[in-house]
């Protein structure tokens, strides 16, 4: 008997660990305290239900961190509990960061957003069904109106080729699939979730005359104090162990499906951010911290720092795309980077008018709410259900502190693409 209570008192430990509620700060409030539990009690039934192995919720209010929390399991297998510094694949969370680099750019004078893709990729010429080449912008690859077939964004549903396999980079073949699938509509007249930032990955590589790798780190993440970012992660021991959708989750292999939709599923690569003889993706290819993109959304929500002059840091939040629909689903409009909501109450969300959000196909979701002063940042190592479940929008109805009504059809999906 003394065994069996050594026993249960030791699982009474470890679920503890995993689920010990956000402790509350000197001076918090009480509305602070009540959010921070909302959060908590979210995370402790996603990782007890086994929707989720683990993840790392951020959210601050006008500057302030009301909750940071890990829970979980980084690695479930070796027993590993999620920590707040752990590294996650960000797929398209890369997507913002590539972004301001790329609008730092276009504020030192070496391109301007007006710019045609043919002036730093000339043979970048894909056609209509008619046979026309129309000029693409860099502002239209910035928000996804450029005409890139979103149908090729659905079959792109797989894993780059290993080295050796081809003698052209995982870069220069996207680059040919892409021309080879051609335009969906006439640039600017449409909208169409697609491979663009990739191209624009490949601007970025002209424009500065370096590696993508050190053209991101030069203008975005070194410049944004994001230590923990970039093409390789930074620290390989802290990278979170991947799961796919199931009860429970399970782990990824290479390569490993995920079902999703009208299509087959999503093909994932666990080890590729790890080989650094492949060709790093700008849409797709990072890796980084909570903490990281928490940083860098704060700085963008107050005006850009030293990072962005203001009217550019809004023109991220800014909705440039009228009401073609976006993947985000109606009342949104697209900006840079992420979705930007137009009307609350067509996309039934609490979140209010001109919130910027996003997230990313390995399992994390994010939104910056200018109006209530809100940074909320969920990463999970979980595909789908951190990104397209029901995780991301219990975090966000936690947030605003209602409950999450049952069915719903999810907020947000990311790319087809997986990294």
């Amino acid at each position: 008997m003394f065994r069996h209570f050594i026993f249960f008192w030791g699982i009474t430990l470890v679920l503890c660990a995993l689920f010990t509620p956000a402790p509350a700060v000197a001076g918090e409030n009480e509305n602070d305290t009540r959010l921070a539990l909302r959060i908590d009690r979210v995370l402790q039934q996603a990782v007890s239900s086994q929707r989720i192995v683990g993840a790392v919720v951020i959210v601050l209010e006008n500057g302030k961190t009301v909750f940071h929390q890990a829970a979980g399991y980084a690695d479930r297998e070796a027993g590993i509990p999620m920590r707040k510094d752990h590294i996650f694949r960000f797929a398209s969370l890369s997507k913002p960061i590539v972004t301001v680099a790329l609008l730092r750019l276009v504020e030192a004078g070496k391109l301007s957003l007006n710019d045609p893709v043919t002036r730093y990729i000339p043979d970048f010429k894909p056609k209509l069904r008619d046979g026309s080449m129309p000029c693409i912008t860099l502002h239209q690859l910035l928000t996804h109106t450029a005409g890139l077939s979103s149908d090729f964004a659905k079959q792109s549903v797989r894993i780059t080729s290993e080295p050796g396999s081809s003698k052209i980079t995982a870069e220069e073949e996207e680059l040919n699939r892409i021309r080879a699938a051609g335009l969906a509509y006439i640039p600017g007249k449409g909208w169409g979730y697609s491979l663009a930032i990739d191209v624009l990955g490949v601007v970025l590589k002209q424009a500065t005359g370096m590696s993508l790798e050190d053209a991101v780190r030069q203008w975005g993440t070194l410049p944004a104090g994001m230590r923990d970012t970039g093409f390789y992660p930074i620290d390989p021991a802290r990278l979170t162990t991947p799961y796919g959708d199931g009860t429970p989750p399970v782990r990824m292999g290479e390569p490993h499906i995920v079902r999703f939709g009208e299509n087959n599923g999503i093909v994932f690569s666990p080890g590729r951010i790890l080989n650094r003889s492949m060709s790093s993706l700008a849409g797709s290819g990072m890796s980084g911290t909570a903490s990281d993109m928490a940083h860098l959304l704060e700085v963008i929500r107050t005006g850009g720092g030293n990072l962005l002059p203001p009217a550019v840091a809004q023109s991220l939040m800014t909705n440039h795309t009228g009401t073609f629909y976006v993947l985000a689903g109606p009342g949104w409009g697209f900006g840079y980077g992420g979705a930007v909501l137009r009307d609350p109450e067509r996309a039934k969300t609490p979140q209010s008018a001109g919130t910027w959000s996003w997230g990313g196909v390995w399992g994390h979701s994010w939104f910056v709410d200018p109006e209530q002063k809100l940074v909320v940042v969920a990463l999970t190592n979980t595909a789908l259900e951190g990104v397209s479940g029901r995780f991301p929008l219990e975090i966000r109805d936690a947030v605003y502190g209602r409950s999450t009504p049952l069915p719903q059809k999810p907020m947000m999906q990311d790319s087809c693409q997986s990294e």
